[in-house]
């Protein structure tokens, strides 16, 4: 016998959803037997005292999802079901403490995070121009799925850009469009050899680190000295594949002579399976002198796979990295890599494609560079004002942060722990260290990464203070 009651107030739901509810709950308590048929549309419209719309739209559900069979001009029936296991462990009722998320304040912060970008300087007007451009012109493509390098037009006007900033040289058929650096260096290591040995600067970039060692990838971390990787490390631990950031390294903040390049290029050129990739993260900011030429401009053996990325020059929630493949690898890519989908947004590339074309992308490089060159020459004035000789600055001259050495007796640990609860967003040293082997600071410094991008200009004098309240307070 079947039994429902109903919520005529509708407050617990559609009329047809709670029959629906009501009678897959019965099937699966067993209270309905397989096979056993059910009433009439009518009969049971009738009996709940409910449309026979309301009816047939729970059974056709019920139909659709599998818990019922009609047989022509004879009803419904219920569909004969397994029982689920007792032997599995239930799943929880609740979601554990520790995978909870909740809101993050962020008001009466200040932040030094190397991340961030300045976003109230962003010429939003101009993108969405160029965003209207993008739906006027190509809407029929948005109804289909990009070329998996990404949109031709726009790999164009990025080959011309790279060009003329950075001295790459490549066709466009040569750039692969992807959402985020990490994903194309995960394509990338899928068609090179898979016993390459990867060789990453320490400190780092700990998440690329992280990556290619859980994706099971033999790695071997390099010193930096005032030149970039060593070539003593490299020669040691022999890696087939450099990762390298010779424009900035990240963190520290070197950049890279033209005889360490060179260096590397005849490095990479001795051997036919070595190969460098070139991080160009936050290129378009240099300051004092013109940008570096990219090591890829120096490259005459197709050694070099050039990266670079639009998070640090516009914003990082556009999500819209490149990779330059030497023609040879562009080839095996093309055969290996051709089924996958592309994953930069289609409607950002073009939107991309005319804030480029249009000449805002160079008008807000070219804004920018000034306001980061004065947010960061106030940080480095305002700390030697607070800290004096207590500070040390090294890698000031480019990107969008640098290193400060506090002399203090406390940890970098108590201090970040320190900052955080002074609403201090920052970052130390520690965090890019790829493996157990710390790399050297100077004794009785603790060394910090402090970016002035996020940073609004009247925020700098009050973060400094908090910030020496984290090193030297009470």
């Amino acid at each position: 016998m079947l039994t429902i009651q109903l919520d005529q107030t509708g407050e617990n739901g559609f009329i047809y959803h709670q029959i629906y509810t009501k009678i897959k709950e019965e099937i699966l308590n067993r209270n309905l037997q397989p096979h056993d048929q059910l009433p009439s549309k009518r009969e049971l419209a009738d009996t709940l005292n409910v449309s026979v719309n309301s009816v047939n739209g729970a059974y056709q559900q019920l139909l659709a999802e599998g818990y019922l069979y009609s047989v022509e001009r004879k009803g419904f029936f219920v569909e004969s079901l397994e029982t689920f296991h007792e032997s599995g462990q239930l799943k929880p009722s609740s979601l554990p403490a520790d995978l909870k998320e909740f809101p993050i304040e962020r008001d009466d912060w200040y932040s030094f995070s190397h991340i961030s970008v300045d976003t109230a300087n962003f010429p939003f007007k101009s993108w969405l121009k160029s965003e209207q451009k993008a739906i006027h012109l190509h809407q029929e493509a948005f109804g289909e799925l990009p070329h998996p390098q990404g949109v031709y037009e726009l790999r164009e006007t990025i080959a011309r850009l790279i060009g003329l900033a950075r001295g790459v040289k490549c066709y466009p058929e040569q750039l692969i469009l992807s959402a985020g650096t990490q994903s194309l260096i995960h394509s990338l290591s899928s068609i090179l050899p898979a016993d390459q040995i990867y060789g990453l600067e320490n400190p780092g970039y700990r998440r690329l680190y992280q990556m290619l060692k859980n994706n099971h990838h033999r790695i071997e971390t390099i010193g930096i000295d005032r030149k970039g990787v060593r070539m003593s490390d490299i020669h040691k631990k022999q890696p087939n594949v450099l990762i390298i950031t010779p424009s900035h390294q990240f963190p520290t903040g070197v950049i890279m002579p033209i005889s360490r390049r060179i260096q590397l290029l005849n490095w990479a050129a001795d051997q036919p399976d070595r190969y460098i990739i070139e991080d160009d993260y936050d290129s378009e900011f240099k300051y004092g002198t013109d940008s570096i030429p990219a090591l890829q401009s120096l490259d005459r053996y197709d050694k070099v796979i050039y990266m670079g990325t639009f998070s640090k020059s516009l914003l990082p929630g556009l999500r819209i990295s490149y990779m330059v493949l030497p023609q040879h690898l562009l080839r095996r890519y093309k055969e290996e890599q051709h089924f996958f989908i592309q994953t930069a947004n289609l409607f950002t590339q073009y939107t991309l494609l005319y804030f480029i074309k249009d000449g805002a992308y160079q008008r807000h490089i070219k804004r920018m560079n000034g306001l980061y060159e004065e947010k960061r020459k106030q940080l480095i004035g305002e700390l030697d004002t607070v800290f004096r000789d207590n500070v040390r600055i090294i890698g000031e001259n480019a990107g969008l942060h640098f290193i400060a050495e506090f002399r203090s007796d406390r940890t970098q640990h108590e201090i970040l722990q320190r900052a955080k609860e002074r609403k201090l967003k920052m970052y130390g040293m520690d965090r890019f260290t790829l493996d157990e082997h710390v790399p050297g600071h100077k004794d009785g410094f603790v060394p910090l990464v402090l970016g002035f991008s996020h940073m609004r200009p009247e925020d700098i004098k009050p973060a400094v203070k908090r910030l020496y309240d984290s090193i030297y307070g009470k």
